[in-house]
């Protein structure tokens, strides 16, 4: 996904910068190409020469070389996007009030390219409604900011200020090259994982189904500027912090959950693997082994089904149906009968890896998608958004 895109890494003066030589290494893997600038305190944590090591680039430390360029212009023109990782109060300060003096800050003020700060910081720092004043002024005129995630600080505090997960920001890197924040104001609850039905205190009924593809929805969508409800069971991977997750673990706590937040989403994507059927009575004690065991199992209630038939005409509702044959006309079969706008059907076969094959279906549209699940769900996003329903935000 990052291939030949020209990526300018910035290296602020933090404790973190150490964590941003594996940014340095997951970017060039991807097939980036990453230049790097780190500014004098950076190098006082890291040395250039890692980075240079690292990417195979130039790594560029002060503003004026007889023997360069006129760097900061060359940079800023060269870069599909710059990011600064960690990006501390100071730069954020420094970029807030147009101040250009070194070499970074010069070359984020010539820029025309996509900004990426990643905040890392003490926690007071973090939460100084003057730096909190500087992020929300450069939000608003186009910068993108990740929010740090919570935790111990290298200063022994514990809150939010901690550098977040390298795979996270690279997330966020693919998003910005691509998109602007073009989902704000949009509330979009997405449902992920499979379910799990008691049968006793050890035991239970679920299904295969990882939530990965729920949860590449759920960071397209955030990383877009949606505000997310995520509903999820049992996931084979671990959420982000970011998102607003709500554990759901058995087929009823879903129906509940999703029942109590769906009149206020505008886009519902219901990709968790709910069960179809439930034992009617679960046991308190652990079943002692027996020759041959006996469940009875009742019906759970419809919930997509359920909610076409509550969906107003301003709501998106877009099922998700995993198939093992005749994919196509399963899926058009489960479109009309719940009152979908769209429905994403994919092979069994292909489940549980990183890559996927969807085929979606809705509004007259038939559009096959192949890819790794994250470039999916931005692909089905910008389905779903032009789509003929005009939403109510």
């Amino acid at each position: 996904m990052l291939k030949d895109k020209k990526i300018l890494l910035g290296i602020t003066g933090g404790i973190a910068a150490y964590k941003a030589v594996d940014l340095a290494s997951k970017l060039t893997k991807m097939g980036a190409e990453v230049k790097t600038i780190m500014t004098a305190h950076a190098c006082e944590f890291v040395s250039p020469i890692t980075f240079k090591s690292i990417t195979h680039q130039s790594v560029l430390t002060k503003m004026f070389d007889v023997n360069a360029d006129i760097e900061h212009i060359s940079l800023a023109d060269w870069a599909d996007l710059i990011i600064i990782a960690p990006a501390t109060a100071n730069i954020i300060g420094k970029t807030a009030s147009g101040i250009a003096d070194n070499l970074f800050s010069t070359t984020i003020m010539a820029t025309t390219a996509p900004v990426l700060f990643v905040p890392t910081m003490n926690i007071h720092m973090y939460e100084n409604p003057i730096v909190q004043e500087n992020i929300v002024k450069l939000s608003n005129l186009g910068y993108f900011f990740m929010e740090p995630e919570y935790g111990i600080l290298a200063c022994g505090y514990k809150g939010i200020g901690r550098y977040p997960e390298n795979e996270e920001i690279v997330f966020h890197i693919v998003t910005y090259l691509k998109y602007k924040k073009d989902l704000l104001g949009k509330n979009i609850l997405i449902t992920a994982g499979a379910s799990r039905e008691k049968i006793d205190p050890m035991r239970f009924i679920t299904n295969y189904s990882t939530g990965r593809m729920g949860l590449a929805l759920a960071r397209a969508a955030y990383i877009r500027g949606a505000k997310i409800k995520f509903i999820h069971s049992s996931l084979g991977v671990k959420a982000p912090e970011y998102l607003n997750s709500i554990k759901a673990i058995s087929a009823k706590e879903i129906y509940n959950s999703v029942l109590k937040d769906f009149p206020e989403s505008d886009i519902t994507f219901m990709t968790a693997a709910v069960a179809d059927y439930t034992p009617i009575k679960s046991s308190k004690q652990k079943i002692k082994k027996s020759d041959n065991l006996n469940l009875v199992l009742k019906r759970t209630k419809d919930v997509l089904k359920e909610l076409g038939e509550k969906k107003t005409s301003k709501q998106i509702l877009v099922g998700f149906a995993a198939e093992s044959e005749n994919i196509k006309e399963n899926a058009l079969q489960k479109i009309e009968k719940k009152n979908l706008n769209f429905i994403c059907a994919n092979n069994l076969n292909v489940s549980g890896k990183d890559d996927t094959e969807i085929l979606v279906l809705g509004e007259g549209k038939e559009i096959k998608l192949i890819g790794n699940k994250f470039s999916v769900a931005h692909q089905i996003i910008d389905i779903v958004l032009k789509s003929s329903i005009k939403l109510n935000i």
